[in-house]
């Protein structure tokens, strides 16, 4: 059998590890604690912490006690204390102070405060009370069998357990309320200890603080308590609101509820229906089925012929628009070919005539009528015949207001003026279907305007009428955005009212020579002239270098027929004169010009070497019919939907769209410059062979792929090789002048010898 010392060992470290003693300072105990003033009864300070603390405890015990529902029934083994008694007996045992110093009776050492007695009365109280529960187990293990035993033995370890937790949280309780009466002791002790009212005074007012610091404490907590309320009324509130909400379900259930307890009587009533009853319905249900199925194999069979109707219909439909299709492009191919007869026609009239020349008689005669009657034949006969075949015959105007046939007043021009109107309106019959229905589509399908091969590509095969405007614009916007500002072209127009511009005047003689052969700019009640003019100025006070140039206005009108607006038509004329033609091209001196002619020269030797010797022996300087090709962007020699075509590129590519289409052109027409001897009459048809060119497809292949390759790196370097000898020889032209001039300057003014002076002349009677 073990011996009892190991367990009290164990015992007693249980009870350290529970509960840690507590400290005291060694100042009040021992030699210290002797030389302490013996006072015969408490002071008020320590009366009151007394008096809270017996108070905390008796509080405590009751609420432990008031907490058990089920009276105790456990008991504790005899022989075995429970912790607390230990405690209070070792507590005891170390009250009594140390050995004192030699000379001092331990008589003088304080006396015990009450607390210990009150604490050893609770003690005692809790054993008492804890001394019924092995009663309690006698009873049981007498009265009921083992069974029951063990679960009543369980009962008591539970309570039991519970009685020492309680047991443990009260000596806790009790540890907490010693270490304040210690610590209130001390600090009582301290202030009677003190020697002067200076440090009495300061205690007070360190205990003043500390109060002051609990009453904040506790008007702290106070307000948390008061927010907690607060939250916790909220949270009634939304516990009554989950409630209504909970029995507003429960009502709308307990309506469902009773809809369907209705439902089901009411499908229990009729299966409770006489059989008769029944048969009756089920028979009248059956023939409406028949019936209904009789009606829709019907209907099947009435879709089905529909059905077969709506095919052949639609086939009978595709046929005739496949039908009117040929018709349409049998019509337009027949017009067509009836315009190039009507053309070789009147081009055998012109022959015959040349033929017979000045000679008279009745075949003379009736070659001339023949030819008048040509002359004066007009669309409009012809328009009610094919109003319903197709594309209507040539008309009057185009689309941008130029005569379709100019009024030339020789005879042989108008006659080959309308032979040229036929060609072209051939031309267009035959690719409205092939290449402008196409292009439409694309041109619909492409969306938003971004740079791109396939833009480049579309620019180059021309925009449809109907998108030009937009494209224009977005072409012209990419040009000049870094100039544009809001309110500048009305600034300009401003400017120009308040202050007469020096070109004024010659703009206004520019205007009514600007597209003769436009209605536009004819007609007296038009405004594109006003128009014009206002754009034509405010450029002239944006660009102060270049102010007004000839040629600028075929450019600015070209723009408004296109674009219409005045302020877009001022941009695209600060686009071609600042973005895409070089600096000095409208100069004064027109240097960049100029330059641009010699490298076309270059060009045509390399590109077209047969015609440039055929020309060169018969020294034809081309420079007098290209130079206005540069200056105004063919806008006097093409027709206006090839010029438009080009128009279309050019605001794209830039200049060398210019080169590429003035190659195309001697190209397009080498074979009947060759065929031409004479200077006299090749310079003749230099001036109106452009008009003659009227297919645009075959310009556009020979300008974008036989004129192949072409590097914008030579063009580049020819014009820089060509400026640096032009301006040699201008500053050689001006070294020429100023020598001229200063040789007249040293001559002086005086008349040769034997020449009659104006002062003798006026001395005469």
């Amino acid at each position: 059998m073990p011996s009892p010392q190991p367990f009290r060992e164990q015992e007693e470290e249980e009870q350290e590890a529970f509960l840690c003693p507590v400290k005291t300072p060694t100042e009040l105990v021992g030699v210290a604690a002797a030389w302490q003033p013996v006072h015969a009864k408490p002071s008020a300070l320590q009366n009151i912490s007394l008096k809270h603390l017996g108070t905390e405890i008796q509080n405590t015990v009751c609420n432990i006690r008031g907490s058990k529902q089920t009276p105790r029934a456990g008991h504790r083994p005899p022989g075995a204390d429970s912790p607390l008694s230990e405690e209070a007996q070792r507590g005891e045992q170390a009250s009594p102070p140390g050995p004192g110093a030699p000379g001092k009776d331990p008589a003088n050492s304080p006396k015990p405060t009450p607390k210990s007695s009150l604490t050893t009365n609770l003690i005692q109280k809790a054993k008492s009370q804890s001394n019924t529960f092995p009663l309690f187990s006698e009873g049981l293990m007498r009265n009921r069998t083992a069974q029951e035993k063990v679960l009543a033995l369980e009962q008591q370890v539970l309570m039991l357990t519970k009685e020492l937790k309680a047991q443990k949280e009260l000596v806790k309780i009790l540890h907490k309320a010693l270490e304040a009466a210690q610590q209130e002791k001390r600090v009582s002790s301290a202030y009677l200890a003190a020697a002067q009212d200076k440090d009495r005074l300061e205690l007070v007012r360190h205990k003043v603080r500390q109060i002051a610091e609990l009453g904040r404490r506790v008007e702290a907590l106070e307000r948390e308590r008061e927010s907690l309320v607060q939250t916790a009324g909220l949270r009634e509130q939304e516990i009554e609101e989950l409630q209504r909400h909970v029995q507003l379900l429960l009502d709308k259930n307990q309506a469902k509820q009773q809809v369907i307890c209705k439902l089901s009587e009411k499908v229990t009533q009729d299966f409770m229906k006489a059989p008769e009853e029944a048969d009756r319905d089920f028979l009248s249900q059956q023939e409406k089925m028949e019936h209904l199925k009789d009606d829709m194999e019907a209907y099947r069979t009435q879709n089905r012929f529909l059905n077969s109707e709506i095919h052949q219909v639609t086939k009978i439909w595709r046929k005739v628009a496949e039908k009117e299709k040929a018709l349409l492009m049998k019509c337009a191919y027949l017009q067509a070919q009836n315009c190039r007869v009507e053309s070789k026609y009147l081009a055998g009239l012109r022959r015959l005539q040349e033929a017979l020349g000045v000679e008279t008689g009745e075949c003379s005669e009736l070659l001339r009528q023949l030819i008048q009657e040509a002359l004066q034949w007009e669309a409009s006969e012809a328009s009610a015949e094919s109003v319903v075949l197709g594309p209507s015959t040539v008309s009057e105007y185009d689309k941008y207001g130029f005569l379709t046939v100019p009024s030339y007043e020789v005879e042989d021009l108008r006659l080959l003026a309308k032979i040229q109107a036929l060609e072209v309106h051939s031309h267009q019959l035959l690719a409205h279907e092939v290449v402008q229905r196409p292009l439409r589509e694309r041109w619909a399908a492409l969306g938003e305007l971004a740079p791109s091969a396939e833009l480049k590509q579309l620019l180059r095969a021309g925009v449809p009428h109907e998108h030009r405007p937009r494209v224009w614009r977005w072409l012209i916007r990419l040009r000049v955005q870094h100039l544009q500002a809001p309110g500048c072209y009305q600034e300009l127009l401003s400017r120009g009212q308040a202050c007469k511009h020096p070109a004024a005047r010659q703009i206004e003689l520019d205007l009514n020579r600007t597209f003769p052969n436009n209605k536009h700019f004819t007609c007296p009640t038009s405004g594109f002239p006003d128009k014009l003019r206002r754009v034509l100025l405010a450029f002239s006070w944006q660009n102060p270098t270049i102010g007004y140039c000839q040629g600028l206005n075929r450019l600015a009108a070209v723009a408004l027929l296109v674009l219409g607006e005045e302020e877009s038509a001022f941009w695209c004329l600060v686009a071609i004169v600042e973005t895409i033609m070089p600096a000095d091209y409208y100069s004064k001196t027109l240097l960049a010009s100029q330059v641009d002619q010699r490298v076309l020269q270059d060009l045509l030797l390399e590109k077209l070497p047969r015609l440039m010797a055929h020309l060169g022996q018969r020294r034809v300087d081309l420079s007098f019919i290209t130079f206005n090709w540069f200056l105004v962007v063919f806008a006097d020699s093409l027709i206006s939907n090839i010029l438009l075509q080009v128009w279309d590129a050019f605001l794209y590519e830039g200049i060398k769209v210019v080169f590429r289409y003035a190659l195309a052109i001697f190209k397009y027409n080498e074979e009947a410059l060759l065929r031409l001897q004479d200077s006299l009459e090749i310079y003749q048809y230099l001036h109106l062979f452009t008009k003659t060119i009227c297919d645009s497809r075959r310009l556009m292949h020979i300008a974008f792929n036989d004129m192949n390759p072409f590097p914008m790196k030579q063009l580049r370097q020819l014009r820089a090789a060509h400026r640096e000898r032009l301006e040699a020889e201008l500053n050689e032209l001006e070294q020429l002048k100023a020598e001229y001039l200063e040789t007249r300057a040293a001559q002086g003014p005086s008349a040769p010898e034997g020449c009659p002076s104006e002062d003798e002349g006026d001395a005469e009677p």
